[in-house]
């Protein structure tokens, strides 16, 4: 169709097309880091553990729970003994670690989990564990790519297919779900029970909602503070939410009864386990690596975690069908990547409903001061950092790769800056909110 001269688009035929642009980009984008991983990341860790004879097994995150419930259910064997770490470590590393060798992992790779992990895993336990990798992986990917669409559906924001296929792009292509992925670390399928029990609550599925959560503090350093905050939003319209207090107190107590059956005792064990695994790697949070001094970093934690529990208060009496259920829920979660004692890039998947809520309510977000704009602009950059470099080297492995090798660092340039700079930015969209502005009458 024609007028004055020029072929007319319509306007929805245009956004198609720009969103279809978009797509296609984000698989660019994805392809790059994979490919970094694969090529660059990983080439780098072969030469290096080759030069400082650095054992290299399997290096499976997944592989010590295996193992553990494996030889629990199978044979009876405690999966927090020693002998069990040493098996743990002729698997994963490949042989069993020596403390006498300066250049070995520190990571004794223990069996440090809740024992009722080890009734997830037992439909797994019979197979070979080559055979239980390949599975998992492929879990992990489907698993991640179902979690934007609960997040999506826990921030009632309802995108048309290909916009929702871009977000699933870029977060199955961002460092962190490649990282997870590859470890099959346990940590994504965490972050999927989260997004889960969340959209259970949020579709009106509270017994479901609370067991779902239950079953989710198999990373309990991850889930105690959207547990804390789900609990208490419930607390405070008993009547109308009880249910999730009844489905989580009914999940948890059937975990900790059939895993005391299966291990008496093991609550001392596992609490051993984790005092020693903090012990040998040291672990800090994103704050405690970012500021000086010893207390710092935990001190500015506290403040984070005091004033969101400000903003929550004013929240609490949010329905379920109102934006402040999710924000809430987005903030949470973005505060548990800053504060938990383990900086893992893995964990950011945790950031996956704060980055989609501050992208939702961007013109809100950017109407604002200019010193708003500001930290917005350089979320943006340190997000899209990871792609960026990811290309960049890709491009240069292909004529130099020994200056890529040498450059594998710079996708996780920005590794520390995206989870402040994103808390910042969910704390100011939670701050906007009308019912948070507003004293309560």
């Amino acid at each position: 169709m024609m007028v004055d001269g020029k072929e007319y688009i319509p306007p929805r035929t245009q956004s198609l097309a720009k969103l279809v642009t978009c797509f296609i980009l984000a698989c660019i984008a994805a392809a790059s880091m994979w490919s970094y991983v694969d090529w660059i990341l990983v080439g780098h860790q072969v030469a290096d553990a080759a030069a400082h004879q650095r054992p290299r097994g399997n290096l499976s995150d997944l592989y010590p729970r295996w193992l553990g419930a494996r030889e629990l259910l199978l044979h009876h064997r405690n999966p927090y003994s020693d002998e069990i770490t040493l098996e743990i470590q002729q698997g994963y590393y490949g042989r069993a670690l020596d403390s006498t060798r300066p250049d070995d992992p520190k990571d004794q790779q223990g069996f440090v989990y809740p024992v009722y992990v080890v009734f997830l895993l037992s439909p797994l336990i019979q197979f070979p564990f080559h055979n239980v990798q390949i599975f998992f992986y492929w879990l992990l990917i489907f698993l991640t790519a179902a979690g934007v669409c609960l997040w999506l559906r826990v921030l009632r924001w309802r995108l048309r297919f290909v916009s929702i296929a871009t977000c699933i792009v870029l977060t199955l292509g961002s460092f962190p779900a490649v990282q997870g992925i590859k470890l099959q670390q346990l940590s994504l399928l965490a972050a999927t029970m989260f997004a889960g029990s969340a959209a259970c609550v949020a579709s009106g599925f509270l017994l479901a909602g609370g067991a779902l959560l239950a079953l989710a503090t198999i990373k309990p350093q991850l889930a105690w503070p959207l547990v804390a905050w789900l609990l208490f939003w419930a607390i405070c319209n008993w009547r109308a939410r009880r249910n999730l207090v009844y489905g989580f107190g009914a999940g948890m107590a059937l975990l900790f009864g059939a895993a005391e059956i299966v291990l008496p005792g093991w609550l001392r064990m596992f609490a051993a386990a984790v005092s020693k695994y903090h012990r040998y790697t040291q672990n800090k949070s994103v704050l405690d690596e970012l500021l000086p001094g010893a207390y710092t970093g935990k001190i500015a934690a506290i403040a984070a975690a005091l004033a969101c529990a400000w903003l929550l208060w004013k929240l609490r009496d949010k329905p379920v069908d109102e934006a402040g259920f999710g924000l809430a829920i987005a903030l949470i979660t973005a505060l548990t990547v800053l504060i938990v004692p383990m900086y893992a890039p893995y964990n950011q998947v945790l950031l996956l409903p704060a980055i989609l809520a501050i992208i939702r309510d961007r013109t809100s977000l950017l109407s604002h001061s200019r010193s708003i704009r500001f930290v917005y602009a350089a979320g943006v950059f340190a997000l899209a950092w990871q792609w960026l470099a990811s290309l960049s080297l890709i491009a240069i492995f292909f004529f130099l790769p020994t200056l890529a090798l040498t450059a594998w660092k710079w996708p996780i340039f920005s590794t520390f800056a995206i989870p402040v700079l994103v808390f910042a930015l969910i704390f100011m969209d939670v701050l906007r909110q009308p019912e948070v502005r507003e004293p309560r009458k």
